[in-house]
């Protein structure tokens, strides 16, 4: 019965999560409805959204001891330390992308300004370097929990943070109209572009 409702709530609040989320993130749209209020909202929202997604990671590790009882294998095939080898591997340059967009970010990490300017730094490689660090964390916590389950669920993600990603993005061009536009034709989405010989 606990593993049934982990299960579900974990299901809940990634749906919560992904809808704070994508409301968080546009402000420029918001505020053509209800003005300037529409950025410390949006910031609101944006705390509302991790909240769900500390839930959902709380849900994960819940999971490993109270598994669903379904007709799959609750740890790989092989010893924990290989999975936890597997995890760190990931986690690091996650980690990295994660930690070094929310420096280069700064504030408007979690406080959304309309004042705020294009970030520089690794944003001048790539778009979004927070989304794609953050999105590994789903594996990290699969994999320092051994759970097959947990490796495969974790593939819903993708999707979630694509929109994430293209929700954002759809704001931002209102927001910094052809300077985005020159922007996003010339960094890569989450792999940088190659630089074009002249």
């Amino acid at each position: 019965m606990i593993a049934w409702i982990n299960f579900i709530v974990m299901l809940v609040s990634a749906l919560l999560f992904s809808y704070f989320y994508v409301k968080s993130v546009g402000p420029a749209v918001l505020e053509k409805k209800i003005g300037k209020i529409a950025y410390p909202k949006c910031a609101i929202y944006r705390l509302i959204a991790l909240i769900f997604e500390i839930i959902t990671c709380i849900n994960y590790i819940v999971y490993f001891f109270y598994p669903l009882p379904v007709p799959f294998p609750q740890t790989f095939p092989w010893d924990w330390w290989i999975s936890a080898l597997i995890a760190t591997l990931i986690a690091i340059p996650g980690g990295y992308l994660f930690g070094k967009g929310m420096k280069d970010a700064g504030e408007e990490t979690m406080i959304v300004k309309k004042e705020h300017t294009l970030y520089g730094g690794i944003y001048k490689k790539i778009r979004h370097p927070q989304a794609a660090g953050e999105l590994t964390l789903w594996w990290v916590i699969a994999f320092f929990l051994n759970s097959p389950f947990l490796a495969l669920l974790s593939f819903i993600w993708i999707p979630i943070f694509y929109l994430f990603c293209w929700a954002e993005e759809k704001d931002l061009i209102i927001r910094y109209g052809e300077e985005y536009l020159r922007y996003r034709r010339n960094t890569g989405f989450i792999i940088p572009r190659r630089n074009k010989s002249r």
